[in-house]
């Protein structure tokens, strides 16, 4: 038997066969190789397959246009000039026709369906993410609701702008323009066609939840003015593609950012600037208390500074109203790490005073240039406020307040940085009741500022009890017994005091 022949042809012949011409290998037709296999010798069939032995596999390697052939129903053939060709009949030509057909059909209407299905969610979801139910479970969410959809170019008192317009200001929000981000957007600089410099916040979603914010930030600022909050300019329609808000850009970036970040490696704040932020910051929170609002995420990343160092405090978005007939709120958690009042944890309840115990955390950043939250400190200082309570409760200032300040060559500045950090233990105590309101606070601090914080004054001050681990330690010790848990009338002991009569 030989194969490999031109024209994909098969000859064979039966040894002792003396019709057919005997074949050698010198003879072979070209192209033809000469393969010797073992078959039946009983055999008179003169079929290839019935004549070979039963141990032989004769194997075909298809061409991939004969394998496609004989895979859709067609044989594998050869033309009359030996070219390829696939042989279908018509029944399988008209099987095919039709397979092909019914899986364009069945693939059309499946394509469809998938497509109906995924318009459908989409509708679906933007509804929910758009819908009035947002607003209707209170009359001020219905009342601003209805307004924002009766049109116009002022939103509850601002003025609307258009998202393209804002998408221009920050040159498409590009990331060169990112002044900062929070836990609930990310602000832009940016500048309006009228000339103005702007800082706008890019609310991260655009639900329920971020409308809430957005329309509360709104409402406090357009109901408040003091020349210590920072000015909103106006926002984007709540049915904005996204909720973007608009505020006056202040220069001078963050007080975080001078205290323990970029610009702190720049230049230090010096001391009567530190003491100003805290009095003008005091002097902000104060007016809001007063107009019953709770700022509850007082932090030095939302303390502004203008050119002037003067404070802006920002980002009222989980602020609160705090109706003048109740004590507290009742919320969801909100603030964060490191500024949170240790009180709300316990019965999720917001007052006045924990923005005080916030503001505590701040003037410990004023007078040590520490980060409210640091890894690096030991377990039980990771909060700075548990390490100030520590080396406070020691009169261990010199380990607390950053000696970049002076303190050991200028002795008022010595005097001020302590007294300072008296008034941050007192706003950092765990019970509420004794801290001081946040007017003491600013009364305080004034004074300190003014130089005024002498022992008489001081008698002024709210005092709180020592801490149960340091009962030793005589930090505002208390001559006569207080009138009330509020205030003291009687003169009391610094550590300064003390250290200077040993």
């Amino acid at each position: 038997m030989y194969n490999g022949c031109e024209g994909f042809s098969i000859y064979y012949k039966r040894l002792g066969d003396d019709k057919v011409k005997d074949i050698r290998a010198d003879n072979l037709p070209a192209n033809c190789s000469l393969i010797r296999l073992p078959i039946h010798s009983l055999s008179s069939d003169g079929d290839l397959f019935h004549l070979l032995g039963p141990e032989v596999l004769v194997e075909w390697e298809l061409s991939d246009d004969c394998y496609q052939c004989h895979y859709s129903g067609g044989q594998c053939q050869t033309d009359i000039t030996n070219n390829f060709c696939c042989h279908k009949d018509a029944n399988t030509t008209r099987r095919s026709m039709m397979g092909l057909i019914l899986a364009a059909v069945f693939g059309g209407v499946g394509l469809v369906m998938i497509t109906c299905l995924v318009v459908y969610l989409i509708l679906r979801y933007k509804k929910r993410k758009f819908s009035p139910s947002c607003f209707l479970s209170t009359k001020k969410f219905s009342d601003i609701f209805k307004h924002d959809f009766e049109g116009g170019s002022i939103f509850f008192g601002v003025p609307v702008f258009s998202y393209s317009e804002l998408e221009e200001a920050t040159n498409d929000f590009n990331s060169s323009r990112v002044l900062g981000d929070g836990g609930f957007g990310t602000v832009y600089y940016g500048k309006l066609k009228d000339g103005r410099e702007v800082a706008v916040k890019r609310l991260y979603e655009h639900n329920c939840k971020r409308m809430e914010q957005f329309v509360n930030e709104i409402e406090i600022l357009t109901r408040l003015r003091h020349n210590n909050l920072v000015t909103l300019y106006g926002c984007t329609s709540s049915r904005s593609r996204e909720l973007l808000l608009v505020y006056e850009y202040i220069l001078n970036g963050t007080l975080a950012d001078h205290l323990h970040g970029r610009r702190a490696k720049q230049r230090s704040l010096a001391w009567p600037i530190r003491m100003n932020i805290a009095v003008e910051t005091a002097g902000a929170l104060a007016y809001l208390h007063a107009s019953d609002v709770i700022h509850c995420d007082v932090k030095t990343n939302n303390i502004l500074l203008d050119h002037n160092f003067s404070v802006k405090v920002a980002d009222f978005g989980i602020s609160r109203l705090f109706p003048d007939d109740v004590s507290h709120i009742s919320t969801a958690p909100r603030g964060t790490p490191g500024y949170i009042d240790p009180k709300y944890h316990e019965c999720y309840q917001l007052t006045s005073k924990s923005d005080v115990y916030s503001l505590g955390v701040v003037l410990v950043e004023l007078i040590s240039s520490m980060p409210a939250v640091d890894m690096n400190r030991h377990n039980q200082e990771i909060n700075l406020a548990n390490f100030a309570i520590n080396k406070i409760v020691k009169c261990a200032f010199n380990e607390l307040i950053d000696p970049s300040l002076g303190f050991d060559s200028d002795t008022k500045i010595w005097e001020m940085t302590t007294s300072v950090a008296e008034l941050a233990f007192l706003c950092l105590q765990t019970d509420r009741d004794m801290r001081p309101t946040m007017v003491e606070v600013l009364d305080t601090l004034k004074e300190i500022q003014t130089s005024e914080f002498d022992d008489e004054k001081k008698a002024k001050v709210v005092a709180a009890p020592p801490f149960p681990e340091s009962e030793d330690i005589l930090l505002l010790k208390q001559v006569k017994s207080l009138p009330s848990p509020n205030f003291v009338t009687d003169k009391w002991i610094t550590c300064y005091d003390i250290n200077n009569t040993k």
